[in-house]
């Protein structure tokens, strides 16, 4: 990603910028949006589109305040009834956002009104009304999109004009693939190395840079391509071009679009233009697109939306929908056209959300020409989550109440509301997801009755680059635990809800608090993680207690959901190895040959120097033991680190490293840079001359090992003095020196620095392989290094060291604050190395995106996603048993793509011929009736009578509870756990989970388990 930020305010916008892009950030910022209506939908989408960062947005209604509206509309109050919406909802929308002016029209629609804008959204509106100011927009290219929703029903439109140019279809970050060779020929082949793809098409065209030799192809407009394998492709005729030599890089050149649009008038009658999302309703999505006209003509002629369960208007809608079909010749689904009757006058805030985050997705590609827009027409449904049995209940049980929930009531009646309010659940996460969960929760009436309850757990706190997608937070806020509130802004939204906020972490160390008592006291879980480890620990933690879960997740414009019902569908799973991405240490150490490397190389240089070293001499100074436990991990690593903590001890006049006072930071780092960028790389090619050949006759520097070249200082190059200014004051900071960024008076120190001399020695060893460095580590120490250690010990055993030696200050690397030189230390780091390989360097907020390894978000995208988990969360509270009912999501909003399908079952794994699946296991009470603890042979006995299955070794952990061992088995269990773990049992762990391998037992990667109870 490229192109200067200095105009946007990175500091918000960080996460966002990584899905769009300075660039389309900038078109998006000249936008002015108009919203019409207020109820759920438009203020959904007004939300998210502030959010995103507009000109400005413009919120139309004419309506007041009514019941209904407070089932999805999370900025009005019950003292909002009756006055207009727009207008009680304008100071929150504006709170928002700083950067986006927001202003509030309670007058009708008018076509000079509607001249004034950029983009115009449309929600509540009347089909004449969408046929009429569609017909404006076209002419006037003004882009156009139409939002509604009826109950679990949702409906998109599209219209972004005659000509809409896109710059980039899909967002994606270009191809960049390394080179090895290109060949002299017509065409020639360029080959890749061969530890990763080039992930090139046929038809790519690319583009190529600091090629030497072939300098030709750099300056040549964009190649078309054409793959020959994994790790080659062909060019254009290169038979007349230089000889190629050596290093170069190949990038994907993405090529704008030009995309045509129809007025809604004229699409309302292509049934080609609909965009599926799931392939199990093609025949519900065509007659979507019929019902919602034919409920447009019902309100025309009834002045009303049809009642809900009323049979006469369902059949006075399904004949309108038949009516239609007669030009249509559509396969009909006629029971979702009763069922959208039925629901119509429904407001779900599920529903709002989903279509709400995708509405204002496509407000962000038409104002920033990224991604492609839908073309043109997208219905959804959730209609699975109506019961699963057709009930009888009477039409009164769903008519109005004057409650918060009539909106609810209308589509799943009173009853249903009732055991929302008592449902128990715990949010893990109050980030992105966590937020949009919680409004959702909030609305719905989720533990909002007298039993209901929420608990919301989450160890961190408010940052400012949490504003632009975690709408619950404020400027105000910043510092304050997420959790907190989270909490409190929900209490606002509804009064009515028990919440209670947490800030520990979800893992092993809280299971005192998350113990068997509160997981079995829960109706389900919903998880709002950012991070594999923790979803794996809470998903292993639900399936342990028979909990549903509710799973979701975003990367970009990218989401998932996944549902978790116990005894039906598969879990999340155990984490899966990502070894595959792992950088091999060697390639960081000397083989790098990407950004990715050189910016990793970076990072760990930062954690060694201005994080683990203090650590280390902190835990010295004040851990009489430090030393010894060092030894014992090894003579390799104990010299690195004793030799680290004396040098940062001793004084720089006595040989070690410690400043004292500024002018020795700016020595060191310049030391620093010499021994990095030139002697380190001089040594390498004393070690691996540029000619050295292999023992088979090939180029040692060739494929992925870019022959490096040592740099000269210059301080009149930014990137020299960039990382001198910065590597300076982070030396400073963790002896608690104060530095400057100067650059003037650091010249003028830098002028009087003495560089040592340095000569290559032969005697040092390189490693090429991973495995070549392992096995040197486990070798035994030369006499020489030995001798090192022992001098070490002794000096680290000075009294008047210890006395003199000041505490140091660690560093924990943080990337989003812009003055604490940690990212400038990063980059000029990285840039500085890359040179060196010639690798083509990253800009800031690249390198900040890989090195901080941040997870790209927007807003949209994560309503979106909470939206399609709430809707499973109805049908988890109705208790659906049908694995039908359920779905998982998978879409991507960048290029309106969607894959919802019903969850995979659980794997099932056989044990003496029966079948078991990860929902089967023993649970057994270990103190039943109140009798003593059964013994371990009690429990081998009770699992044999159980399931006629003999247990022929039983794990707790990775320790061996029992294999044969006949004197354990007259112990209670609990007594078998201590003697074995040599550990107490916790009090707050009411539950053991024992891992029994069986006599009968079939080659199986499952396991059946025992939940032992400790009650």
């Amino acid at each position: 990603m490229s192109g200067r930020t200095d105009d946007i305010d990175e500091g918000l916008y960080s996460r966002q910028l990584y899905v769009l892009g300075p660039e389309a950030m900038r078109r998006m910022g000249t936008a002015d949006v108009l919203i019409a209506g207020m109820r759920g939908l438009g203020v959904e989408i007004a939300k998210n589109v502030i959010l995103s960062g507009v000109k400005s947005v413009t919120i139309q209604d004419e309506g007041q305040t009514v019941w209904s509206d407070l089932s999805s509309q999370f900025f009005l109050k019950e003292s909002d009834l009756g006055q207009n919406r727009a207008t009680c909802s304008l100071q929150q929308l504006c709170a928002l956002n700083p950067h986006v002016y927001v202003n509030a029209h309670t007058g009708p629609l008018d076509e000079d009104f509607l001249l004034k804008f950029q983009v115009v959204v449309l929600t509540e509106s009347s089909l004449e009304d969408q046929k009429r100011f569609g017909q404006l927009c076209h002419l006037h290219r003004i882009k156009l999109i139409v939002a509604d929703t009826k109950g679990l029903c949702g409906q998109l439109f599209c219209d972004f004009g005659e000509d809409f140019e896109v710059t980039d279809k899909d967002g994606e970050v270009p191809i960049t693939a390394m080179i090895q060779s290109i060949s002299q020929g017509n065409p020639g082949v360029v080959l890749c190395p061969d530890d990763k793809s080039h992930g090139l098409s046929d038809g790519s065209k690319v583009i190529f840079s600091g090629v030497q030799g072939m300098t030709e192809l750099n300056s040549m407009s964009p190649v078309e391509i054409k793959v020959r394998g994994p790790y080659s492709f062909s060019i254009c005729d290169t038979s007349a071009f230089s000889e190629y030599e050596r290093g170069g890089v190949v990038t994907e050149f993405k090529l704008p679009c030009m995309l045509h649009f129809k007025p809604l008038s004229e699409a309302l009658l292509d049934h080609e233009l609909l965009v599926m999302n799931d392939y199990g309703k093609v025949s519900r999505h065509h007659t979507l697109h019929l019902a919602f006209q034919a409920l447009h003509s019902f309100v025309n002629t009834e002045q009303r939306l049809p009642r809900p369960r009323s049979e006469s208007d369902a059949e006075a809608l399904l004949a309108t929908v038949r009516e239609l079909n007669t030009v249509a010749q559509v396969e009909l689904d006629e029971a979702a056209v009763r069922n959208l009757s039925y629901t119509a006058q429904g407001d779900l805030a599920p529903v709002c959300a989903f279509i709400g985050g995708l509405a204002a997705h496509e407000v962000i590609k038409a104002s920033s020409r990224k991604f492609t827009p839908l073309q043109q027409w997208f219905y959804f449904d959730a209609l699975e989550c109506l019961p699963e049995e057709e009930d009888q209940l009477a039409e009164c049980s769903f008519s109005a109440k004057g409650t918060r929930y009539d909106g609810q009531i209308a589509v799943f009646g009173s009853a249903f509301q009732e055991k929302l309010e008592r449902q128990k659940y715990f949010l893990v996460g109050a980030g992105a997801i966590g937020c949009e969960l919680l409004k959702n929760f909030a609305l719905i009436g989720l533990g909002a009755g007298e039993e209901g309850h929420i608990t919301v757990t989450d160890m961190d706190f408010i940052e400012r680059s949490n504003l632009n997608r975690q709408f619950l937070f404020r400027s105000q806020d910043i510092r304050k635990p997420k959790s907190e509130v989270a909490a409190k802004a929900v209490r606002e939204m509804n009064p009515q809800v028990k919440i209670t906020a947490h800030q520990n972490r979800l893992d092993a160390d809280s299971e005192g608090v998350y113990d068997y008592n509160f997981f079995m006291g829960l109706d389900g879980v919903a998880a709002a993680l950012d991070n594999l480890e923790a979803r794996v620990y809470l998903d292993e933690r639900c399936v342990q207690h028979h909990k549903p879960l509710l799973e979701g997740g975003t990367l970009g414009s990218q989401g998932h959901t996944l549902v978790v019902v116990p005894n039906l569908t598969e879990s999340y799973g155990p984490a899966t190895s990502n070894s595959e991405n792992s950088i091999p240490l060697c390639t960081l150490k000397n083989f790098p040959h990407r950004i990715e490397h050189t910016l990793q190389w970076a990072r760990d240089q930062f954690e060694g120097l201005f994080k683990h070293t203090p650590e280390n001499v902190n835990l010295f100074l004040g851990d009489a033991g430090f030393v010894e436990r060092t030894l014992g991990r090894g003579d390799c690593e104990a010299l690195e680190v004793l030799g680290g903590v004396w040098s940062s001890l001793e004084v720089i006049t006595a040989g070690g490293q410690r400043p004292m006072n500024w002018e020795d930071c700016v020595s060191w780092a310049r030391c620093q840079w010499e021994t990095l960028f030139k002697n380190d790389i001089r040594q390498l090619l004393h070690c691996f001359p540029a000619d050295q050949m292999t023992a088979t006759g090939l180029p040692f520097w060739s494929g992925s090992k870019r022959c490096p070249r040592p740099l000269a200082f210059d301080p009149d190059s930014p990137s020299c003095m960039d990382y001198v200014v910065a590597t300076a004051n982070l030396y400073g900071q963790i002896y608690g020196i104060t530095g400057t960024r100067d650059s003037a008076s650091i010249r003028n120190i830098l002028e009087k620095v003495s560089v040592p001399t340095f000569t290559p020695k032969s005697s040092v060893k390189i490693h090429l392989t991973d495995k070549e460095m392992e096995e040197d580590k486990e070798k035994d120490r030369d006499d020489a290094e030995k001798a090192r250690l022992e001098e070490l010990k002794e000096k680290l055993a000075s009294l008047a060291l210890k006395r003199s030696a000041m505490q140091m200050f660690p560093m924990d690397f943080e990337k989003d604050n812009d003055s604490n030189f940690h990212m400038d230390y990063i980059v000029a780091a990285s840039n500085l190395r890359a040179e060196n390989y010639d690798i083509p360097a990253a800009d800031r907020l690249e390198s900040k995106r890989i090195a901080g390894r941040i997870i790209p978000a927007i807003a949209t995208t994560t309503a979106a996603v909470a939206g399609l988990m709430c809707l499973e969360l109805y049908k988890l509270v109705q208790g659906h048993q049908k694995i039908t009912s359920y779905r998982t999501a998978y879409f991507t909003l960048a290029v309106q793509y969607f894959v919802m399908s019903q969850p995979s079952p659980p794997p099932h794994f056989k044990i003496a011929g029966k079948k078991y699946s990860l929902w089967d296991d023993f649970l057994v009470e270990g103190r039943r009736g109140g009798q003593q603890e059964m013994t371990l042979g009690d429990l081998l006995q009770y699992i044999k009578e159980e399931s006629s299955l003999t247990v022929c070794s039983l794990y707790y952990g990775t320790a061996i509870l029992y294999s044969g061992q006949e004197e354990r088995l007259m112990l209670s269990v609990s007594d078998v756990v201590r003697n074995v773990t040599k550990t107490e049992i916790p009090p707050h762990k009411k539950m053991l989970k024992l891992v029994p391998s069986f006599d009968e037992e079939d080659d199986s990667d499952y396991c059946l388990m025992i939940r032992y109870l400790l009650l």
